[in-house]
């Protein structure tokens, strides 16, 4: 049967048919539609919205199906109208006739499935206990709807009340609607009303441990005010099992007098304080913290300096001066009985052994290693810890480390120490200054710890690879260890004794499955690896053994040997060649020597000449101070062109380009002084400047040559590259105690204070005598001696 009725739009709820509902309108629309329907049959169909957040919806954005419902009551408040509504049927929507100030449409009635068979009154009981199962569970429903569930329906009467129950989205419940089937409808509704069973069980098992934890800890606290009140009755004073403990644990671990005072107060604080304080957990971590640091616990010191030299012998190749400071510190040890732990500094390039070789001081000394990173560190609170007011406080770096230690004078490293930052949070190397000053760090301060604690037994060992970015005071701290780069040959007795059997044993090989030539190894140093360490060929070497590890798991059988020419098939072509040094002598070109983080190196100073002005261009991304150096061995060149037997007027008609081949790296310092000016002279004078022969020094505009820094690393280098005559300032010569004897022994070294005798061993032949003006040929210019 079809009829016109108004329709009002429900935002989030279905009113289903035989079930009652008091429903609240406030939208202007669903007034008029239920004030018009109210004067006549008291008749509307109340549809779902398809989005509930459109305030004024069209029928576009309605179900196609709703419920036709009788108003039974209906009260006018502020604005807004509550209204009782009872659900008849279910309608259909065929047509929309008008909709000025509310909707009005033509709808048929949907008869309900008659269907009544054995399933179906199967599946009535078992709906009609399940819901009784989840009210016993706890699910809200109205006694009145309850009431009428329980008592005699058809099959879909009975779907459509426990359906107006459910707590399920709006959509769920339209399919419920649309849903004509009486068997189909009744299997829906026993689904959602299983999985609300589900929720309604896990919420009352929750529920009850909730319960049952707080009755528990509420019957403990009682229990334990009643014992505290009974034992101040008695003058009895007892203490809680867990306050003895650490009370135990405070007296075992021998702190200072004052520290043991502090420590006895919060465990005093923290007996008389409720468990449920969220500070009693605060107060606990903290008397943990006190009990575990090692207040006098210490390692027995090795006083064998022979066992100590034999031991960092067998971990590491070289790095002399080390192992001579450690022996040194164990001889004063053993003489004095107690001395305040040195704070070294190890400092060079990456890969040279700073960090292992921490590790093998502390197997000498026979005692615990921790090491720290700082590379990268900001939070000033990561040397010195929390103060204890902020949630998640913990102790610094320091304290932690010595505390897993167990022990107040372990081997402590610092690395990455010149890699700290510092931002708005703290500057971390400032924090580092009373940890690292053996006049300071006999009472240590961490914010968290409150107390002061005992470092001078520590022996501190920082790493860098500059020194630049360490701070002056926290620089003059740190007793300086230079780590120079690895010659060839020290390469070669590293890899030899150490790396091969390291990756042997990582690799899973053994010593008679395969060989390695000592030429092979040479080969694999000299044109694989360029660098002052020996990571980089440690990852060759592991490289080689992966392809080894490949043939034998594949089958091979015998032992593989690998020489010389083997390694361009393990390693690919040869990435350098053996040889850096030009190939034959070049007029406007020098070799100087550098110092970098890695090493040393070598550099090529190029001059070309051009017709100009007099200009000087500079490239090859130099430094200011490396710029300057350049201007001033021009100005030294020009202030003596006639000593040189250059022409008056070559400065006035020639432009000067200065270049320094790589010119993606940057680079700066003084001591490419002499290169440049040997380059520059050559340049102007044809000369070529010998190819075997590097240099290095600072030239002053009077022609002297000052001393400079990193002669090992530079020396070494220059070996490295295939030169053979080395000329050096002649205060440098101290420095060269430092270089290997076998570097020393293939170079030839020459020791200059002046340009002139760099010209002289530089230039492959002599610089012109000058030409002498006499009185009426003009003036003479004087000459400068050094």
């Amino acid at each position: 049967m079809q009829r016109l009725v108004p329709i009002i739009p429900i935002r989030d709820g279905i009113i289903f048919p035989n079930t009652d509902s008091v429903l609240t309108f406030g939208r202007p629309k669903s007034l008029a539609a239920l004030e018009s329907a109210f004067q006549r049959e008291r008749v509307v169909c109340f549809v779902l919205q398809k989005n509930a957040r459109l305030n004024d919806p069209s029928p576009e954005d309605l179900y196609e199906m709703g419920t036709l419902s009788r108003i039974e009551r209906m009260i006018k408040t502020d604005g807004e109208i509550n209204a009782q509504v009872k659900g008849i049927s279910r309608v259909k929507i065929l047509s929309y006739e008008r909709y000025d100030s509310y909707f009005m449409a033509n709808v048929e009635d949907i008869q309900d499935d008659k269907e009544d068979n054995e399933e179906i009154k199967a599946l009535c009981n078992h709906l009609t206990s399940e819901f009784r199962k989840a009210m016993n569970f706890g699910k809200s429903a109205d006694f009145l709807l309850f009431m009428n569930i329980m008592s005699e329906n058809s099959p879909s009467e009975l779907a459509d009340l426990i359906a107006s129950a459910l707590d399920i989205k709006p959509q769920e419940k339209q399919d419920l609607l649309e849903t004509i089937d009486i068997r189909s409808r009744l299997k829906k509704v026993t689904e959602f009303l299983a999985k609300e069973i589900k929720i309604l069980e896990l919420e009352r098992r929750i529920a009850s441990k909730t319960q049952e934890r707080f009755e528990k800890g509420a019957r403990e606290a009682m229990l334990r005010e009643r014992l505290r009140t009974i034992e101040e009755e008695l003058g009895e004073k007892e203490e809680h099992s867990e306050t003895q403990v650490l009370l135990s644990k405070i007296k075992d671990a021998k702190m200072p007098e004052e520290v043991e005072e502090k420590a006895k107060k919060e465990l005093s604080k923290l007996q008389n304080m409720n468990q449920f304080n969220p500070e009693a957990g605060y107060i606990r971590n903290y008397l943990e913290l006190m009990v575990a640091l090692p207040w006098n616990k210490t390692s027995k010191d090795v006083t064998n300096i022979k066992n100590a030299e034999k031991i960092l012998d067998q971990d590491h190749y070289g790095l002399n001066k080390a192992k001579e400071r450690i022996t040194e510190y164990l001889a004063v040890h053993k003489l004095a009985g107690k001395m305040k732990g040195p704070i070294l500094c190890f400092a060079g390039p990456p890969g040279v052994g700073k960090t292992s070789i921490g590790k093998s001081i502390a197997h000498a000394l026979g005692r615990k290693f921790i090491r720290v990173s700082l590379g990268g560190i900001r939070d000033e609170a990561e040397i010195r810890g929390h103060r204890r007011t902020y949630v998640g406080a913990l102790p610094g770096r320091i304290l932690q480390g010595i505390k897993d230690s167990g022990t107040k004078n372990p081997v402590f490293m610092l690395d990455e120490i010149d890699k700290v930052g510092s931002d708005f949070r703290g500057d971390p190397s400032s924090a580092l200054l009373e940890a690292l000053d053996p006049e300071q760090n006999g009472a240590f301060s961490d914010h968290y710890l409150e107390v002061p604690f005992d470092l001078s037994d520590v022996m501190f060992i920082t790493t860098a690879n500059v020194l630049d970015t360490i701070p002056p005071a926290l620089r003059d701290r740190l007793e300086i260890i230079n780590f120079s780069g690895y010659t060839h040959d020290e390469k070669f007795k590293i890899a030899h004794d150490f790396l091969l059997k390291k990756q042997l044993d990582n690799h899973g090989l053994k010593a008679d499955q395969v060989m390695v030539a000592n030429d092979a190894l040479k080969f694999m140093i000299h044109h694989y690896t360029r660098e002052a360490g020996v990571r980089n060929l440690e990852r060759k070497i592991a490289t080689v053994f992966r392809k080894v590890a490949k043939k034998i798991a594949e089958g091979e059988k015998g032992k593989i040997s690998i020489k010389a020419q083997d390694v361009p098939k393990y390693l690919g072509p040869i990435k350098f060649t053996g040889n850096l040094i030009e190939k034959k002598d070049e007029i406007g070109m020098s070799t100087g020597l550098a110092w970098t983080e890695a090493g040393g190196d070598i550099l090529f100073i190029e001059v070309a000449l051009m017709p100009g002005k007099g200009q000087l261009t500079l490239t090859g991304q130099l430094g200011d101070v490396m710029k300057e150096s350049a201007q001033a061995s021009l100005s030294y060149i020009r202030s003596r062109s006639h000593l040189m037997g250059l022409p008056d007027k070559i400065f006035q008609k020639t432009d000067v380009h200065v270049h320094v081949p790589e010119g993606a790296v940057p680079k700066d310092g003084p001591s490419a002084g002499t290169a440049i000016t040997a380059a520059i002279t050559s340049a102007l004078t044809k000369i070529p400047v010998k190819r075997t022969v590097g240099m290095t020094g600072e030239v002053t505009l009077r022609g002297r040559v000052l001393e400079i820094g990193g002669v090992k690393e530079k020396v070494i280098a220059a070996h490295r590259a295939g030169l053979k005559t080395i000329i050096l300032p002649k205060d440098n010569k101290k420095d060269l105690e430092d270089v290997p004897k076998e570097v020393l022994n293939d170079l030839t070294f020459k020791f200059v204070s002046h340009m002139d005798e760099v010209l002289g061993f530089a230039l492959l032949k002599p610089l012109p005598k000058p030409k002498l003006k006499t009185r009426d040929q003009g003036f003479q210019a004087p000459v400068l001696h050094a």
